[in-house]
């Protein structure tokens, strides 16, 4: 059976101009609390180098109160301007309280000449996660210097008219309480971007784009929390939605929080393991950045499409590893010991939420003409007819082989099998609720953790984990790193 393509149409109230298309940029939230182990500013150039060619224009740089902060700064900073890019730093109000804001003035003035700093307007970027009553006013003069402050403020908590923007952190339908939604209670992406531009009354907006969010922490770390919000085709539907809105900054959440699972970095990017290497290991997110390039380039241009913005066939697809269905209660690591639920973000076996979450294949197609899409995942198979531009479609999950093809005019021009098989078995004994994420064409190499980011995999385990085992017959198990100590920034 052919399905044809529905077309995604999307209303927004129109609560502020669409922005000028000459100076919008595009941001990408970087963890800078698992990178401790950077020795140097090299280690950043490849983030720095990709982020830039797919139309990033900065690193907003998530920084706690780290013993290796100030190093960490300095090596982005510096391979920042090496690479022409540019950064800002984004105060994490885990670590940071809004009692310092003296302090954080001091932090901005000390990085704020540097030539890879961000600026808006002749003004210095800074932002934050979280912050509500931090004294603007005192960060401000505390600087030394004009600030550009669009902090993560929320309306109705935060002082809207002390700042110059704001970003939305909540890239995710939720219930209005930090899940997912349940029946009666779900804010949408759109109803958050919609409270933010009231709140901001003209001011500029930083709105979110994420492909996904899952976490799976249990009782071998300080910081258990275990919740997922709905993905799925967030990632297309979301830059979908941004073109239309058409704001005038959009933050994409993250680079590099594995944690969470919303990196569209690198595995192979340098940083040390947080205990989210249970989840992250052969899960690679950067088929997400291939995806994002055409769309980058067409919301910087004012389009409400990205049809003209695709250049080369491609075909980028993600699924979860196995069915919501499966029982891994008995060695999963949330099932075991005594957790610190004291964020109450906290939940044994499958995560909080789960049920948000399709058993499905998703598959995002860019086309320079029409062609024809054939998915087989497991048994099920489904055949699509696709336009040419951005197509979104997907598949009920299957267990097995996940295999993808494009034909035109009779001639395949993509073909391939995912590295990952959909199981209906507890991979390394856990829940994974993470996304793997596959590309036609199929990338050179294979995206891998390095050493210190498996450091903490066996901690939790109840079964043996066989590591890094995309492309390989998984023989090898895990043994142990030294590794700088790393911090859980929400």
């Amino acid at each position: 059976m052919i399905v044809a393509a529905v077309p995604m149409t999307v209303t927004f109230d129109r609560l502020s101009p669409r922005a000028n298309t000459t100076d919008r940029l595009v941001f990408c939230h970087f963890m800078i609390g698992i990178v401790g182990n950077r020795q140097n500013a090299s280690d950043y150039d490849d983030d720095m180098k990709r982020a830039k060619s797919l139309g990033i224009d900065a690193f907003a740089l998530n920084i706690g109160t780290d013993s290796y902060t100030d190093t960490q700064l300095g090596y982005a900073y510096q391979s920042a301007a090496n690479n022409d890019m540019k950064v800002f730093i984004s105060f994490d109000f885990n670590w940071w309280s809004i009692s310092q804001a003296s302090d954080i003035g001091a932090k901005v003035k000390q990085y704020a000449g540097l030539p890879a700093q961000l600026t808006y307007g002749g003004k210095v970027v800074v932002s934050s996660f979280a912050g509500d009553g931090v004294d603007v006013a005192t960060l401000e003069s505390s600087a030394g210097t004009e600030i550009f402050f669009a902090p993560n403020f929320h309306p109705g908590q935060g002082n809207f008219s002390a700042i110059d923007g704001a970003l939305n952190w909540m890239a995710w339908d939720n219930n209005g309480d930090n899940k997912a939604p349940t029946p009666g209670h779900n804010v949408t992406v759109a109803d958050g971007d919609q409270s933010y531009i009231t709140a901001l009354s003209g001011k500029p907006y930083v709105a979110p784009a994420s492909a996904w969010f899952s976490t799976h922490y249990g009782a071998e770390v300080s910081y258990s929390k275990n919740w997922v919000f709905p993905s799925d085709l967030l990632w297309f539907n979301r830059w979908n939605d941004l073109l239309t809105l058409g704001p005038q900054f959009v933050e994409i959440i993250t680079w590099n929080d594995y944690g969470e699972s919303h990196y569209i970095g690198p595995l192979s990017s340098p940083h040390n393991d947080d205990g989210a290497s249970k989840w992250v290991m052969d899960m690679p997110h950067d088929g997400w950045l291939d995806m994002a390039k055409p769309f980058i380039s067409a919301y910087k241009a004012g389009s409400t499409s990205v049809n003209q913005y695709i250049t080369d066939d491609q075909l980028i697809y993600w699924y979860r590893p196995t069915p919501k269905s499966i029982n891994c209660n008995s060695t999963d690591n949330t099932e075991q010991g005594n957790p610190n639920n004291s964020s109450g973000n906290f939940f044994r076996g499958r995560p909080n939420g789960y049920e948000t979450l399709a058993d499905a294949v998703f598959v995002v197609s860019l086309l320079t003409e029409p062609a024809t899409i054939k998915v087989q995942s497991g048994n099920n198979t489904q055949t699509f007819s696709a336009e040419a531009g951005a197509s979104a479609f997907s598949v009920p999950m299957g267990v097995g082989k996940q295999v993808f093809s494009v034909t035109r005019n009779g001639q395949s021009i993509l073909s391939g099998t995912s590295l990952k098989d959909i199981v209906d078995t507890c991979i390394c004994g856990i829940y994974n609720f993470n996304a793997y994420v596959g590309t036609l064409p199929a990338p050179s190499t294979i995206d891998k953790l390095q050493p210190a980011g498996l450091s903490m995999l066996t901690q939790g385990l109840q079964v043996p984990c066989p590591t890094n085992t995309l492309g390989t017959t998984p023989t090898a198990t895990l043994g142990r790193y030294a590794v700088t100590p790393i911090r859980r920034s929400k």
